[in-house]
């Protein structure tokens, strides 16, 4: 999974109607001279913020009579994403650079929210750093490019090595299956009940990280997934869905995991890398890659980490298939589709993505890196010892359906995971509902029962 004038704009009641009501009154809400920038922040997240004013005291330094504003938007990633959509819902407050998770990407450019920058790319030195499927990461349904990629990520699973000895388990812990996690968080109970044995995410305030962090990390690890790439047809009914969902109802009727309270908190997750994991709290958690970003430095900074966190890839739930799986995303620097100058927005994309700019976000936000250069320095291999580990899930790893629907059907998702959780559901009255709510968006002609 963060992120000034405008920064409470989205938050507080003043501010708000400041920037829905624009600033200046050209396209974009801002005159040519003036290039809106808006981006994500929260407490375990700041790095690019870092990045936005470093840029902006570069680009404005070099331009003169450039000014940059820059918009983070503290709140959750489904906050974030609703609060943008909000800005983008009219010319007058659309920013002009928008930071751009990638599954977002066919969604907002169909949407009329971002415009192509392929012709920005082909006069671009700097392109030819990015590798294939970075640039893949930009692409629209129409075959154009939306956006810069600010690198890509893996999700593992992070183990607390003291308590693990103090539980008898071994520091090299390398589960093989789904029932070895909870074993294990079942002999973390025994041995300490103070702490909480297993997190992964299960709440709808928590929406896509639930989705990715949490449910597609079991899914994928089946013999199922949620759209049949040789069909390309969503799917309906499979084991693989309502054994994904058996692991929550697990988790739920053994008390594994967080107080149902604590895991629908919409900042359960900042509390999980900035509270629970440095304080000893939680034992074991499905996370992403980016989390040790947080601990090297800032206002975060854990220096025991290193000792303290083991890493362990997800295996498959009985071990079969390639053996372990992981699921990657990342995000973009995207232009706004009313960019009041768009030659101006893409120069600041430009001054935002250097070298420099790139390998100090890559190491500060715990990104694997996707620029050639900043891959092979050694600066960047040496800045996090984690970086290795994540980067090894790479062979392993899945992508989210690339398509513009997506990010409505996997709304659909922590729905199901957080009712299973909560004892609302049946893993099998969860899924049915979540099959209905598919064939409502995408058509039943879309759609294959397993």
């Amino acid at each position: 999974m963060k992120r000034s004038t405008a920064s409470a704009a989205l938050i507080g009641g003043t501010t708000l109607a400041l920037v829905l009501t624009g600033c200046g009154g050209g396209a974009g809400g801002s005159d040519e001279n003036t290039i809106r920038v808006a981006y994500q922040k929260t407490k375990s997240f700041t790095a690019m913020d870092e990045l936005m004013k470093k840029a902006k005291e570069e680009y404005e330094a070099a331009n003169d009579g450039m000014t940059v504003e820059l918009v983070p938007i503290e709140a959750e990633q489904d906050q974030y994403f609703t609060k943008l959509a909000l800005m983008n819902g009219s010319a007058d407050t659309a920013p002009d650079v928008i930071y751009e998770d990638t599954f977002q990407i066919r969604s907002d450019a169909a949407a009329g929210y971002l415009q192509p920058i392929d012709d920005y790319l082909a006069d671009w030195d700097e392109w030819e750093q990015y590798d294939e499927g970075a640039r893949q990461a930009g692409l629209g349904d129409d075959g154009k490019t939306y956006g810069v990629s600010l690198g890509t990520d893996t999700r593992g699973i992070y183990f607390n090595k003291q308590i693990f000895a103090d539980a008898g388990l071994p520091e090299d812990w390398a589960p093989t299956s789904w029932d070895e996690i909870l074993e294990a968080a079942r002999t973390v109970k025994e041995s300490n009940p103070d702490v909480i044995p297993l997190n992964i995410y299960a709440s709808q305030a928590l929406g896509e990280a639930t989705s990715m962090q949490g449910f597609e990390m079991l899914l994928y690890g089946t013999e199922n997934e949620l759209l049949d790439t040789d069909s390309n047809k969503w799917v309906t009914g499979s084991a693989g869905f309502r054994d994904a969902l058996g692991f929550y109802q697990t988790i739920a009727d053994e008390e594994l995991g967080p107080d149902p309270a604590q895991a629908l908190d919409a900042g359960w997750g900042t509390k999980v890398s900035t509270e629970l994991l440095p304080q000893g709290g939680l034992a074991i958690a499905i996370d992403g890659s980016w989390l040790p970003g947080n601990w090297i430095s800032g206002e975060n900074e854990w220096p025991e980490w290193e000792d303290t966190m083991g890493f362990a890839a997800m295996p498959t739930q009985d071990g079969g298939g390639d053996g372990f799986t992981s699921m990657s995303g990342g995000w973009t620097l995207s232009m706004g589709k009313n960019a009041s100058d768009p030659d101006a927005a893409f120069d600041f994309i430009a001054q935002a993505l250097t070298f420099d700019n790139a390998l100090m976000y890559h190491q500060k936000a715990g990104q694997i890196a996707v620029r050639t250069d900043v891959a092979e320095s050694q600066e960047y291999l040496d800045y996090n010892p984690s970086f290795e580990f994540f980067s090894s899930l790479v062979p392993y790893t899945h992508f989210r359906p690339a398509t513009p629907d997506y990010s409505q059907i996997s709304s659909n998702i922590p729905v199901a995971t957080e009712a299973v959780f909560t004892g609302q559901a049946t893993p099998e009255d969860a899924q049915a509902a979540y099959d209905t709510a598919l064939v409502g968006i995408v058509g039943e002609e879309n759609t294959q029962a397993e």
